[in-house]
C-alpha cells in the first residue's frame, strides 16, 4: 500500500468547505430572492415607518409622529457612530504581539468632542420636545365640544358639558366616548381618588389624570371609526379592566348620541371629584387663539 500524503488528506477538507460555502451562499440568495419577490405592501411601509405607532386618528397626531421619528433618527445615527467606532478600534488597534501598544493618557480634542456633541444632542431633542408640548397643549378660546373625563377606580365617565348629559362605565361594562369627526374636542380630566392616565394610543397621546387637578388638552379628531382607550397609570388592583371605547361619528349621529343619553335620564353631571373651574393647577396651552 502506497502512504497516505498529507495534501491528499487536506484536499477533501477543502473540497467540503467550498461546497458548504457555495450552499450558504445560495441559501442566502435564494432567501433575499424571496423576501424582494414577495413584496411589501403599502401598508406594511407606513407601518415600518411609523416605528411601532398606530396610524394616526387627530389631526395633531402627526406632530407627535414626526417627534417620534426624528428621535428614532437621532438614535440610529448615534447608535452607528459608536458601533463604527467599536469595530474600527477592535480591528486597526488590536494588540498584535507580545509588547503593550503606545499609552496615551489625554487627548483633548477628542473629549472635547465627546463631551460637546451629546450636549448638542440633547439640547436638539429638547428644543423640539418643548415646542411639539407647548402647540399640543395649547388651549382655543372656543372649543366645538367639552368633554370632562372622570377617571375613578375602575372606569371612566364623561361629562358632555354643554349639552349637560353624561356617560358612565363600571368594569364590568366599558363605557363608549362619542366624539363628532372634525371638530375640535376640550377634555378636562379630573379624579375623585387616585392617579390615572387617559390615554387612546391613536391619537398618540395621553395625560395624567389627579385628584385636586384639572388637566386639559384639545385634540381634533379626523377619522371615523371605533378605538380603544385604556388607563395607562397602575392605579390599582383593577387598572387592567380600565377600558373604554372611543366612537368617532359625523355631528348628525353625534346629536342622536346625545339625545339618547337625555333619553336615558342620563342628565347633569357625574361628580368630578374637582370643581369643574379647576383646584389647584391646571395643565393648559399658552392662551388661545
Amino acid at each position: 500500500m502506497s502512504p497516505i500524503r498529507s495534501g491528499s488528506a487536506t484536499k477533501p477538507r477543502s473540497v467540503l468547505r467550498s461546497l458548504h460555502g457555495r450552499r450558504v451562499l445560495l441559501a442566502f440568495v435564494a432567501g433575499l430572492v424571496m423576501l424582494t419577490a414577495s413584496g411589501c405592501s403599502q401598508q406594511d411601509v407606513d407601518e415600518w415607518r411609523r416605528l411601532g405607532f398606530p396610524e394616526p386618528a387627530t389631526q395633531e397626531a402627526p406632530r407627535i409622529l414626526t417627534l417620534w421619528q426624528g428621535s428614532w433618527a437621532a438614535a440610529i445615527a448615534v447608535g452607528l457612530v459608536v458601533w463604527g467606532l467599536i469595530i474600527w478600534s477592535s480591528i486597526f488597534h488590536r494588540k498584535k504581539g507580545e509588547d503593550l501598544p503606545p499609552q496615551v493618557r489625554y487627548n483633548l480634542p477628542v473629549e472635547a468632542i465627546y463631551t460637546i456633541v451629546p450636549f448638542i444632542i440633547i439640547l436638539v431633542l429638547f428644543y423640539f420636545t418643548a415646542r411639539d408640548q407647548s402647540e399640543l397643549l395649547k388651549l382655543r378660546d372656543d372649543p366645538d365640544v367639552t368633554v370632562n373625563v372622570v377617571g375613578k377606580r375602575w372606569s371612566w365617565d364623561f361629562n358632555y358639558i354643554e349639552e349637560d348629559v353624561y356617560a358612565t362605565g363600571t368594569p364590568e361594562e366599558r363605557p363608549t366616548l362619542v366624539l363628532p369627526e372634525g371638530e375640535r374636542v376640550r377634555f378636562e380630566l379630573t379624579s375623585p381618588d387616585v392617579i390615572h392616565s387617559f390615554w387612546v394610543p391613536a391619537w398618540l397621546f395621553k395625560l395624567d389624570v389627579i385628584p385636586g387637578r384639572v388637566n386639559k388638552f384639545e385634540v381634533t379628531p379626523d377619522k371615523q371609526g371605533t378605538f380603544a382607550g385604556r388607563c395607562a397609570e397602575l392605579c390599582g388592583v383593577d387598572h387592567s379592566r380600565m377600558l373604554f371605547t372611543v366612537r368617532v361619528v359625523d355631528r348628525a349621529e353625534y346629536d342622536a348620541f346625545i339625545q339618547s343619553l337625555r333619553d336615558r335620564g342620563q342628565t347633569g353631571q357625574i361628580n368630578t371629584g374637582v370643581a369643574r373651574s379647576g383646584v389647584g393647577e391646571s395643565v393648559e396651552g399658552e392662551g388661545s387663539e
